[in-house]
């Protein structure tokens, strides 16, 4: 900037120069110099002065430079030595000051009177401060929990508790924890409170303590949630956080508040998929793998002693692409069948199930099952599963449900014996109760596992009415579902008007009648529709409400606005004078028979709804009243103390004691919804509570035909006038029950078919009149109700023999009453076809036919009279409702014909024994003496060598040891003289598969777990199993991989054992090895870890072994005797097992078989045949170990060369 200035203050110098030289006065001022002296002169003085100049501008600068320094260098000197002192005293606290709490004066122990006050005091010294909390019996004591009874005083290191007005239930040992973070330590005292028998001094019951009441830390806290989370959506799978910030005044450091997080009102607790993070002044909730579950109204409560604050919003959980379901979207939870499927009807579950411990998920069931229900058969007793359900359709397989808690498969008895865990609420509950409520559950019973849900689907829901919120939700609120048992909730989808094209609003079911829709588009017009859901299936779709625009609701409050208007009317119909304004009527006489009583005279008033009902459904209104005398209006009275949800009130004048016939009187009307009551509407005009002179009733009239119909006439009609007829006070403008015609100053409202549904209020009035108008009450206790006959509509069933019945039900029919039998417009009558029944007592009408033609296919209508009134109901069978019902009729008479004669009651089945042994069975009925029961085997009969049997009902045939010459097809035939049945079971091809899948799916349960053992050789992994097949399919796997068995890993069978036999083990070899048996779905595995155990094993010196003296081949002369004897060694005395070709022996005659001072086991065979070649075995089993020796017995016939084997 010097730098410039000095440039300006030259530039005017020079300036100056220059107009002076060429003024014309110059000539007298010159000095005497040349031009070129002179301009030297001026270059000179130019360079001197901007020399200056700079000098001065750099002096500046290296001032200003010199103070910047010295502040940047004084600041750093300020912060060092600030640090400098913050580590001082840090290393001074640390070393010198903190240590834990220490009692300086530890409570001492009272013994006090009945009502009189105790204080129990002490000091404490530590460092830091410590917190200290007061106990009784070991039960921490809240003073806010019992106010005024509990006072905790904390003043410089004194603490005390004082207890007001002691009663016996205070005697108990106290205790006072200290605790900081360099420890914690505590003082105990007793208290003990007697009762005096005497008169009591008044004065001992009065506390020494005066003390105001304590708050938490002494302290009022102010609690402000801010920056609150709003509505949140997540993807399926993902992880999603959020919280709020916390403000509480006033802040203490060492101060937590409690926070508590709540989904749909249940408290969350940390999990692997929920964690909770509070961070000193904000709380975080974050949700890990977002399940469909997890959607929900969350709830953020923050407590301190002083009271809490909470903040909700909704979260939405939407399905991510990885299933490109392309809209059609399945949702799964609780396995309670939380079924929502766009555009498509269907959907399927597959169960699966996996034992604790195990990695490997086995299904359930082979092909999808509709219902949340599946019996879950081949648990192992005493063994633990769990459960997990997938769902599919036809955009493919949704993400499996969370997995269920652990559930041990054993008799109820045995678990109630064993005591019972916390519940657990999650996808799929376990429990032995019975159902309960909105919950599925899964009951056991034995080793079958079953799911109960209830039967009926709940109807669609009620009314749709959208409301605006704001701009990217509306509220939502419809009516419930009419008898629904056991109701989940209810989904609820929106579209864009027109469209047509269905999205889901919510995944998780809500149990109220009103769910606000987010993440709607600003600008846009939505229909909404609402679906029901239980246990038992999901319900039709409501009606579709009518299209709303997406945005901002007008104003802020909840509250309704005062109602439009109100009017006064009789009958409850709008009515106006002349001149269009709302007017008072009153209500004249009600049309009464002879026999009636004159009704009391009333008022009726009807309103409109408000134009905004605060974004809630409207709950009800009230009605206010005063009255008017002289012009002056009175004090406002309440008509009625309830709300009523109707939009109309009928004012009996003797029923309000204030309401005065003959009197004036103005009316007000306030509305009501879920925030509270709005402000009132404006009163009506003054109403004279008398009934005006010349009022007419209604009259009903019945003509020849049975016609029954309201008659008004109106004496005083302009020309204006018209009649308006109305039903429960709505106006009937185009009735759909009614026909209305008018003739000069008479109306009448004629019924079409006059059923209970007509009961109702009936009223007539007269625009542009004085107020003309009367109403009827058309009940059950109606003169004329008689004449209605309501009854249940025309249906069929089916009877024994296949027979059809036509009928209806009457409520009252007279002698009088008649019956006309219609088929396609023909009368029909008695005759061999047709039976015809009416019970005029019960109002019973039946027609019954033995079977039913082609000739049948039509419509069938009764036609009731009952002296003027007439009425009909007709049933339509054609199609494939006539074919069907004409299908099932045959059925039901050829059962009936079996039926007569030895039947089945349950057809040709099997089930697989825990010993693997095939049971076929049926269950018959109706046996003689005489009757038979055949079996056969693809058509030839099985013999009686087989082992049949026949006991209460159940024939069966058992099969041990089934294997493939067994597949065929199976068939029963029962016969006598009254006739003939056959069952038959197809045990071929697939049906022959499915049977083997489950005696190997027997086996494998059967199988025990793996276990190690330490042979001459190397290391034997076996399992046993309660029989084997040779078709089972079992593979060995080594590390998740399967094994390739070589010379040093083999596998075998011997007897009910599998075995893996490792030579010569090596470091490798340690590892998890499994066994899997295939049964055609999920299989079953065992494990074991290798690491080590084969070297404990061949340790233990008491383990069962051969020791010795058997050859590896034996060949012997046919004829000959062979013995053998061998060694045996164990602790205790091992068990001893000869097989044969991998099969058992038994000693005989030809084998004898000794085990002789549980040291020597010899094998003998008397006069060797060739039929005795092949494989022995000698198995040996003590509790420390199996182990096995093998020798071959060959066989020659002595013409033949030694060693050729038989």
């Amino acid at each position: 900037m010097l730098y410039y200035a000095a440039l300006l203050c030259l530039s005017q110098v020079v300036c100056v120069n220059v107009m002076l030289h060429n003024s014309p006065l110059s000539h007298e001022f010159e000095s005497g110099l040349s031009d070129t002296e002179e301009a030297r002169a001026k270059e000179s003085a130019g360079y001197l002065a901007r020399r200056d100049l700079f000098a001065r501008g750099m002096e500046s600068e290296r001032i200003e430079h010199k103070s910047r320094r010295t502040v940047v260098r004084e600041s750093a000197e300020r912060i060092s030595l600030s640090k400098r002192n913050e580590e001082y005293h840090k290393r001074l606290n640390e070393d010198s000051l903190m240590h834990t709490p220490e009692f300086v004066i530890k409570p001492r122990s009272h013994t006090v009177w009945e009502k009189q006050c105790v204080r129990l005091h002490c000091t404490i010294s530590g460092w830091p401060e410590p917190r200290v909390v007061w106990y009784k019996n070991n039960v921490s004591i809240d003073p806010m929990a019992k106010p005024g009874k509990y006072k905790v005083e904390s003043s410089y290191s004194v603490h005390a508790l004082e207890i007001n007005k002691c009663d016996f239930d205070d005697t108990a040992q106290y205790r006072v924890s200290a605790m900081n973070s360099k420890g914690e330590t505590s003082a105990f005292a007793s208290v003990v409170v007697k009762r005096f028998k005497g008169e009591v001094d008044e004065s001992l019951l009065i506390c020494v303590c005066t003390a105001a009441p304590c708050l938490e830390y002494g302290v009022k806290f102010e609690t402000h949630i801010v920056e609150k989370f709003g509505v949140s959506f997540g993807l399926e799978g993902e992880t999603l956080s959020f919280g709020c910030s916390v403000i509480i005044y006033p802040s203490l450091q060492r101060f937590q508040p409690e926070i508590e997080w709540y989904r749909d009102d249940k408290l969350l607790v940390p999990s692997k998929w929920v964690q909770m993070h509070w961070s000193g002044d904000r709380a975080t909730l974050t949700l890990s793998h977002l399940n469909k579950e997890d959607e929900g109204l969350y709830t953020l409560r923050v407590i301190t002693k002083s009271g809490f604050e909470t903040h909700s919003a909704y979260v939405f959980v939407r399905v991510g692409n990885q299933l490109n379901l392309k809209g059609k979207e399945v949702f799964l939870s609780h396995w309670k069948i939380f079924v929502f499927v766009l555009s498509i009807n269907s959907l399927n579950q597959f169960l699966r199930k996996c034992e604790v411990g195990m990695t490997h998920w086995a299904q359930c069931n082979d092909t999808p099952v509709k219902f949340a229900r599946f019996p879950v058969t081949g648990l192992v007793e005493g063994r633990s599963y769990v459960f997990r359900v997938r769902a599919v359709n036809k955009a493919g397989m949704s993400h499996p449900s969370r997995v269920s808690e652990p559930v041990d498969a054993m008799d109820p008895a045995d678990r109630t014996r064993k005591g019972t865990s916390a519940p657990w609420t999650g996808q799929i509950i376990v429990t032995e109760e019975e159902p309960v409520g909105e919950k599925f559950q899964i009951k056991i019973i034995s080793n079958r596992l079953f799911c109960h849900l209830p039967a009926d689907i709940p109807s669609a829901p009620g009314r749709v009415v959208p409301t605006r919120n704001t701009d990217t939700s509306v509220v939502v609120s419809w009516e419930a579902s009419r008898d629904v048992k056991e109701l989940v909730g209810y989904y609820i989808e929106s579209s864009i008007a027109g469209s047509n094209t269905w999205e889901p609003c919510n995944n998780k079911p809500v149990k109220g009648t009103r769910f606000i829709c987010h993440g709607l588009t600003t600008g846009e017009s939505y229909v909404f529709r609402v679906r029901a859901v239980n246990a038992a299936g999901i319900s039709e779709f409501s009606q579709e409400s009518e299209a709303i625009t997406v945005k901002a609701a007008i104003g802020k409050s909840f509250i309704v606005t005062p109602i439009d208007i109100i009017k006064i009317v009789e009958g409850g119909g709008q009515n106006t004078d002349h001149k269009g304004h709302p007017t008072a009527l009153n209500e004249g006489k009600q049309g009464k028979s002879a026999s009636q009583q004159e009704p009391e005279p009333s008022m009726v008033l009807a309103w409109k709804q408000p134009t905004f009902i605060g974004g809630a459904d409207i709950t009800g209104y009230f009605v206010d009243y005063r009255e008017v005398i002289g012009g002056v209006p009175g004090k406002w009275h309440e008509a009625n103390i309830k709300s009523v949800s109707e939009r109309a009130y009928r004012v009996m004048y003797l029923s309000i004691k204030d309401l005065k016939m003959g009197e004036s009187y103005v009316f007000r009307v306030r509305a009501q919804n879920k925030a509270g009551v709005g402000k009132a509407s404006d009163p009506t005009e003054p109403v004279e509570a008398v009934t005006k002179p010349g009022t007419t009733e209604i009259v009903v009239n019945v003509d020849d035909d049975g016609v029954i119909s309201l008659n008004f006439e109106c004496s005083n009609l302009t020309a204006d006038s018209k009649f308006v007829w109305s039903k429960n006070y709505m106006e009937m403008t185009e009735p759909e029950r009614m026909t209305l015609e008018t003739k000069g100053n008479k109306s009448k409202a004629i019924f079409k078919t006059p059923s209970e549904e007509d009961l109702g209020i009936y009223s007539c009035f007269v625009t542009h009149t004085d107020g003309a108008s009367a109403s009827y009450t058309l009940s059950e206790e109606s003169e004329f109700i008689d004449l209605f006959h309501f009854y249940t509509e025309l249906a069929v069933e089916l009877l024994e023999k296949g027979r059809v019945r036509f009928w209806l039900q009457a409520e009252k029919i007279s002698a009088n009453g008649k019956v006309e039998y219609v088929f396609n417009d023909n009368v029909i009558h008695q005759g061999e076809k047709y039976k015809m029944n009416f019970d005029k007592n019960t109002g019973t009408i039946e027609m019954f036919m033995e079977s039913l033609g082609k000739e049948d296919e039509g419509t069938f209508t009764f036609q009731l009279q009952d002296g003027k009134a007439t009425n009909q109901s007709s049933l339509v069978l054609i199609g494939d409702v006539f074919k069907q019902l004409q299908k099932e009729s045959e059925f039901q008479k050829k059962e009936w014909i079996r039926k007569q004669g030895p039947h089945f009651v349950e057809y040709l089945g099997y089930e697989v024994t825990p010993e693997c042994c095939v049971r076929l069975k049926c269950k018959v009925a109706n046996m003689k003496k005489d009757s038979v029961a055949l079996w056969y085997k693809d058509g030839r009969e099985i013999k009686v060598n087989e082992k049949l049997d026949f006991s209460e009902g159940v024939l069966t045939l058992e099969i041990a040891q089934i294997s493939r010459k067994d597949a065929g097809i199976y068939e029963v035939v029962l016969k006598d003289d009254r006739g003939k049945d056959t069952s038959t079971l197809n045990l071929t091809d697939q049906g022959f598969k499915d049977l083997m899948n489950q005696v190997f799916s027997v086996i494998a349960n059967s199988s025990t777990p793996l276990k190690i053992q330490s042979t001459e050789e190397g290391i034997r992994l076996y399992t046993f199993v309660s029989y084997y097949n040779d078709e089972l399919h079992v593979t060995w796997h080594h590390k998740d991989a399967a094994i390739a068995f070589t010379e040093r890993i083999k596998s075998g069978v011997v007897g009910e054992q599998l075995w893996l036999q490792i030579s010569e083990p090596t470091e490798k070899d340690k590892g998890k090895y499994a066994i899997e048996f295939f049964d055609g779905k999920g299989g079953l595995r065992r494990t074991v870890e290798l690491a080590g155990q084969g070297e404990e094993t061949c340790s233990k010196p008491n383990r069962a072994r051969v020791a010795g003296g058997l050859p590896d081949v034996v060949t012997i002369q046919e004829g000959k005797s062979l013995n053998l004897t061998c060694n045996i060694w164990g602790d205790p005395v091992p068990e001893v097992t000869w097989l044969k070709n991998e099969r058992e022996m038994v000693s005989n005659d030809h084998y004898i078989l000794k085990f002789e001072s549980g040291k020597f086991a010899s094998f003998t065979i008397t006069s060797v045949s060739t039929s005795d070649s092949g494989k022995y075995s000698i198995l040996v089993k003590n509790k420390y170990g199996t182990e096995s020796g093998d020798f071959t017995v060959s066989v020659f016939i002595p013409d033949e060369e030694p060693g050729k084997k038989k």
